[in-house]
């Protein structure tokens, strides 16, 4: 089974309630907090209620290491920003959430900078 590494990408102003349960479920109660939880169909469904805040993709050996046994890390935003159209439209139209496949290690890298 894959790890799939979740970055909270928005705040907590004009959530519905049963996305904020979700991201608070999954650990994700603040911006730049990044989760790490094993790929199910049920991560899916959860994935799919919170995708306007959260970023998302299979990590890496190197992500991995940065979590050590942590489930959640703290993070910076991230360096050069989130994309260039910001984080109110998908990743696959040049914004920030949604699945970034593999290119969620990058954006985790960019925010890894100064927590270390």
């Amino acid at each position: 089974m894959n790890k799939i590494a979740i970055v909270r990408i928005r705040g907590p102003i004009r959530v519905e309630g049963k996305t904020e349960f979700a991201l608070k479920l999954l650990g994700l109660t603040t911006p730049n907090k990044c989760a790490l939880k094993e790929e199910s169909p049920a991560l899916n469904g959860t994935l799919q209620r919170i995708r306007p805040y959260v970023a998302w993709g299979v990590a890496d050996e190197n992500t991995l290491k940065l979590f050590g046994t942590n489930k959640t890390l703290a993070l910076c935003p991230p360096r050069g920003g989130y994309g260039r159209k910001g984080v109110k439209l998908p990743f696959s139209s040049g914004g920030a959430y949604g699945d970034r496949k593999e290119k969620i290690n990058n954006l985790i890298k960019r925010m890894a900078h100064g927590s270390s």
